[in-house]
């Protein structure tokens, strides 16, 4: 058996920018967390509908049958913020605040984020279903 993942973050007011995209979405670059983030706060201006979630997907691949794959999915939503705030984490966690908190994902470090995070969910139904 074998199993991969993939994270996006999907802004509605873009879209769903930068979606599959995320680690490339600044063109030149790549895995460039700050140019990335600079553009995706660029694109949303001043708009208020800042909403936004990350979503991540595993597909487990069954060693018996090519064609048998699962596929289990973990989504937090939350809002972009105006500016970068915290140090923590990667990618776009200084600029992402969690639906039901005040700080980014870069602020609540990694043990809060690790607990609630969308690839914390998507992990959660893959032990589930393994077991």
């Amino acid at each position: 058996d074998c199993f991969a993942d993939d994270t996006g973050l999907e802004v509605p007011e873009l879209g769903g920018e930068p979606g599959v995209r995320s680690a490339r979405y600044a063109e030149g670059t790549d895995h460039n967390s700050e140019a990335n983030m600079q553009k995706l706060l660029a694109r949303l201006g001043d708009s208020n509908d800042r909403r936004a979630q990350f979503r991540t997907v595993i597909a487990l691949a069954r060693r018996n049958d090519v064609a048998d794959y699962t596929l289990f999915e973990g989504i937090v939503h939350g809002t972009i913020s105006r500016e970068k705030q915290g140090t923590e984490g990667f990618g776009y966690d200084p600029i992402f605040v969690p639906e039901g908190y005040n700080e980014s994902f870069a602020q609540l470090g990694m043990d809060i984020k690790n607990g609630i995070s969308h690839r914390a969910r998507a992990v959660a139904k893959l032990a589930e279903y393994l077991k």
